[in-house]
């Protein structure tokens, strides 16, 4: 049945079946870790020689906390005090209501109040089932596959971000904008969005969708970016450029989603020697979007409206998975009233009521107390900045000689240089080719490093290039193995740059009669 299985693959794909192997992969990615057996062309990286699987995999393309700054204490104390009090796990374990755990809004409200100097308003929040979840909501929402046009994304993108909008009927219509050092390309993106409205029915109709919906509304274009410490490129927008998107926005009658999970996750960029595992004081993030957006009032688009609902055109993305931890499932949508209400409607959340609700109650209770404000200063935030300072000690003593472009913080207005989230964007100037950066890595030092193209747009991959970067994620490992991790990047560097062979040399010639199938 396998090889039947196989020769159809292979069929469907070109390939002959004598250039596949059975291959028992165990991958670990951000999200999930599985074992299985792939079919694999011999082409792609080989499995490490038995001499190099005696090496320790370092794994920077996992994405996640590392496992001593989960608060397993915080969240055992907070769940017996919330399933000892009736008041909170009768409500907590039943069906919720829509737009989310009522007292848990309101802390939010609180919080970010406190960030962003804000006013507090818990009816602009909605609870969510963390921030990938909600981006699929607010696809069924708030877009409609013929309505809507296009998803444009800031690239190097999120790259798990693709399949979320693939899934919502705009395959084939991700489009990639480049960024420059503030940010997102918005000359570009105009220009792309002008070659859509100068085509455009303005008495086109939703064919799937009800335009009679007063509880939701579809907008034309969807804006995908990570304003803040991006994945994978770890730039902050800045103010200005924040406010032009917004206005762009506004011009266009776009929905811009912004995975705002990494605001709290900012910290003073010093070198390793200054880190200090003490309580960081808190470093301000620049406003978001959605209240950006909020401040300037009604639109055109909004006020041309029969019914007087205003929905805005930037929402924020939140999520308690960097903060907290990912199992907890929890986030927020937080936009204007008529917005997060309209979220809520989302056919998934009205059969039940809001995800994650059990979850909510816990987070409130840590919350309540602040055991999450002194879980975010005194344990995330030292514990990155010490990490992405050794990851860039290290990077700029052994990658330097190399010729690279990496970011070491963001300046802000007032010269304070900040850096923030999880991840490193390396781009090497004079090669090698990242994918033989990848390959070699794994095959030679057990070492795996995903390569620029993993960042690139579904679709529109050839939009901006990536060939020369890679990204590093410095959340996840021990110091000591981010170091090991750079020793084994310099020696794979070192050995491409100088045309050395490696481990897996004697299927070179293989590879190479392979390339005609790719």
């Amino acid at each position: 049945m396998l090889r039947k299985a196989l020769n159809h693959t292979c069929s469907k794909n070109h390939l002959p079946l004598a250039t596949l192997r059975i291959i028992p992969v165990r991958l670990s990615l951000c999200n999930s870790t599985r074992s299985f057996t792939a079919c694999t062309p011999a082409m792609t990286p080989m499995e490490p020689s038995p001499a190099v699987k005696a090496k320790k995999l370092i794994n920077f393309l996992r994405g996640w906390p590392s496992a001593h700054t989960l608060p397993s204490e915080l969240l055992k104390s907070a769940s017996n005090r919330v399933l000892s009090n009736s008041d909170i796990f009768v409500p907590g374990l039943q069906y919720g209501p829509d737009p989310g755990f009522q007292p848990l809004r309101e802390e939010l409200a609180q919080l970010l109040s406190g960030y962003y100097d804000t006013k507090p308003d818990p009816e602009r929040i909605c609870i969510t089932g963390g921030a990938s979840q909600s981006i699929a909501n607010l696809l069924q929402s708030f877009t409609e596959p013929v309505f809507t046009k296009a998803v444009w994304a800031v690239t190097p993108v999120y790259y798990l971000a693709c399949p979320i909008f693939e899934d919502a009927g705009f395959k084939g219509r991700l489009k990639a904008v480049p960024e420059d050092k503030e940010g997102i390309d918005l000359e570009f993106l105009e220009t792309g969005l002008k070659a859509f409205q100068d085509k455009l029915d303005p008495t086109e109709e939703p064919v799937f969708k009800d335009p009679q919906d007063t509880a939701r509304k579809l907008y034309r274009h969807v804006i995908y970016v990570v304003p803040t410490s991006a994945n994978p490129s770890g730039k902050t927008m800045t103010y200005k450029r924040r406010l032009d998107l917004v206005q762009l926005a506004r011009k266009y009658n776009c929905l811009i989603i912004c995975d705002d999970v990494y605001d709290f996750l900012q910290w003073p960029v010093v070198d390793a020697a200054n880190t200090s595992s003490k309580p960081l004081p808190r470093t301000k993030p620049l406003p978001l979007l959605a209240d950006i957006d909020f401040q300037l009032g009604p639109s055109l688009h909004d006020t041309a409206r029969s019914d007087g609902k205003w929905f805005g055109h930037a929402i924020s993305n939140g999520s308690f998975s960097k903060i907290i931890a990912p199992g907890m499932r929890t986030g927020w949508v937080q936009g204007t009233r008529d917005f997060a209400h309209g979220t809520a409607q989302t056919g998934a959340s009205k059969s039940g009521g809001a995800p994650s609700h059990f979850s909510a109650t816990v987070i409130y209770e840590m919350m309540r107390n602040g055991d999450v404000a002194r879980h975010i200063d005194g344990t995330c935030r030292p514990d990155l900045q010490r990490r992405h300072a050794l990851l860039m000690g290290a990077i700029h003593k052994k990658l330097d000689k190399f010729g690279i472009d990496v970011l070491d913080g963001n300046v802000g207005e007032d010269g304070k240089v900040t850096y923030g989230g999880y991840f490193v964007w390396i781009t090497f100037l004079h090669g090698p080719a990242a994918k033989d950066i990848a390959q070699r890595a794994m095959e030679d030092e057990n070492l795996l490093v995903p390569a620029g193209s993993t960042f690139s747009v579904k679709g529109d991959d050839q939009a901006v290039d990536l060939e020369n970067c890679v990204r590093l994620c410095y959340s996840w490992e021990d110091d000591k193995d981010l170091l090991e991790g750079i020793d084994r990047l310099e020696r794979v560097i070192d050995s491409l740059q100088s045309g050395r062979s490696h481990a897996s040399q004697g299927q070179d010639l293989k590879r190479r009669q392979l390339d005609k199938f790719a």
